[in-house]
């Protein structure tokens, strides 16, 4: 039997396994199998913790529901942070991920603060299909006709995001036009896609679909994002609350060529074991 931790970030829950002392064989469908919230564990992305290959305190792996790898995750990386930070007795790690090396500090609260790094803002940076001014273009999606998609942003935090400025976000049509622009052409490696409103300079209101996942109560790099794209666009102050389904998280971005900071919670719900034999190959 593996042993596992259920831990959530504002409702964005994970599977978390520790492999730094054994090493764990998880391909994409046992992922896809541990995630299925009927049949398996379930949550929103799996996540293996194992020895980082530089001087990092940890490497960070992350798989989606459907089962494929990802570079990225903010409130996995609270997660991960809370735990090592609690098993070393140190207030400040660091984590290796595909999408770059995370630097994790305890907050107010016993919150985590989060160095996501310097945003990526440059349409082969993120990617896109063309050359495009990355803070407003347009987004042609012919089954979804909706003024929106004249003035989309595109960031990479880790992963790539599109942000969509609407009126209000508790209205937008996150189950039907997020899986339309997951797999828009413009975005060769698929996309995360955020709906956000602004409720005021130092408030902003965002609901999201996930790459790989769907509809979440929260996506920390994609509150990176939205805070990223609205900065840009003057819509809020450089420091912002954030409200997801799941809670608020606090951002913090200056400007070109500076990281971005993501504040919140990390919480462990549950411990348990699995056969991971059982699962599928």
């Amino acid at each position: 039997m593996t042993q596992f931790l259920k831990m959530h970030g504002l409702g964005n829950d994970f599977v978390v396994f520790d492999a730094r002392n054994q090493g764990l064989a998880l391909s994409g469908s046992k992922a896809r199998a541990i995630a299925d919230r009927r049949f398996g564990i379930g949550c929103d992305q799996v996540i293996v913790i194992e020895n980082a290959a530089n001087s990092a305190d940890a490497a960070m792996r992350i798989y989606n529901a459907n089962g494929g790898e990802v570079e990225s995750c903010g409130n996995a990386a609270r997660c991960v942070a809370r735990l090592l930070m609690d098993e070393k007795h140190k207030h400040a790690i660091t984590l290796e991920t595909e999408g770059g090396l995370l630097a994790c500090e305890t907050a107010r609260d016993d919150f985590v603060t989060v160095d996501m790094g310097v945003p990526r803002l440059g349409w082969r940076e993120i990617p896109l299909a063309r050359d495009v001014d990355t803070k407003s273009f347009v987004l042609d999606v012919p089954a979804f006709c909706d003024p929106m998609l004249n003035s989309v942003a595109a960031v990479n935090v880790g992963n790539p995001h599109c942000v969509l400025f609407v009126e209000d976000a508790n209205d937008a049509p996150v189950a039907t036009l997020g899986p339309m622009i997951e797999i828009h052409p413009m975005f060769p490696r698929a996309t995360n896609v955020e709906f956000v409103s602004v409720i005021a300079k130092d408030r902003l209101r965002m609901r999201v679909w996930e790459r790989g996942t769907g509809i979440t109560l929260a996506c920390g790099t994609g509150a990176c994002a939205a805070a990223v794209a609205a900065i840009r666009r003057g819509l809020c102050d450089a420091k912002v609350s954030l409200v997801l389904d799941g809670g608020e998280l606090t951002l913090e971005w200056h400007g070109e060529g500076k990281s971005v900071f993501m504040t919140g919670p990390g919480t462990l719900s549950f411990k348990g074991e699995i056969d991971l034999a059982e699962l599928p190959q």
